[in-house]
């Protein structure tokens, strides 16, 4: 049992070790920032227990929250590194709705076009939200095109769209999941998946369509942290 704790944990301080580095580079500030919250969080534990009469038992108290406090605000700031290095390349979208949790299926680049111009599916409870990155003005084509052809197997199922960007009317990459879990519900379980199987079937009619000549960041993970927003 031994060898198999000293064989995993490597591997989760390697894991906390690349996701600091990956933090710094964007957020030169995060080792000052976890010490200052780590020594505020512990000198107030500390002091109220010299107040009360029991420094020990707050000063370990302390110590806990003090890492509690470290881990809540460098997962959240890693997060927001994260979303940082992604914002504007192809394929970031997909990286989050395919982080966004349960109860969505999701089907990344249904559409695209040689500008890399890409349209996303997620299918769950609010219905079927297309989400699409690129060029505005040629997104609009694409997401049109896009709900002819679902029209037809779908029939009267809600349908969203979303176009992620900086710009007005657009969704910021860190507020898309957000923005896709306050979508109202209005299908239930075994809908979302029939509906699913359905345009599945209608993802075959897209299989010769041109790909983007750049990369596509599949399967990106995203720093575990909380999700306050």
């Amino acid at each position: 049992m031994a060898r198999k704790d000293n064989t995993e944990n490597p591997g989760r301080l390697q894991q906390i070790a690349q996701t600091y580095k990956m933090t710094r580079r964007v957020d030169r500030k995060i080792g000052w920032i976890l010490a200052g919250v780590g020594l505020v969080t512990f000198g107030v534990l500390l002091a109220i227990g010299f107040l009360i009469g029991h420094p020990v038992y707050l000063g370990i108290l302390g110590v806990l929250l003090a890492l509690l406090a470290c881990a809540i605000v460098f997962g959240r700031r890693a997060e927001r590194a994260a979303f940082g290095q992604m914002e504007g390349q192809p394929g970031a979208a997909a990286a989050v709705l395919e982080n966004i949790g349960r109860g969505w299926q999701v089907t990344p680049a249904v559409a695209m076009n040689r500008n890399q111009d890409i349209v996303h599916r997620a299918v769950g409870k609010a219905g079927i939200v297309l989400v699409g990155e690129g060029n505005p003005n040629r997104l609009r084509g694409l997401i049109a095109s896009e709900k002819k052809k679902m029209n037809r197997v779908v029939g009267d199922v809600p349908v969203h769209t979303l176009i992620v960007g900086t710009g007005e009317d657009q969704v910021e990459l860190k507020k898309l999941r957000v923005k896709m879990m306050k979508l109202p519900r209005t299908l239930q379980g075994p809908q979302v998946t029939q509906i699913n199987d359905r345009l599945r079937a209608l993802g075959d009619l897209m299989s010769n369509m041109p790909i983007p000549k750049g990369p596509m960041p599949k399967g990106m993970k995203l720093p575990k942290g909380p999700q306050g927003r």
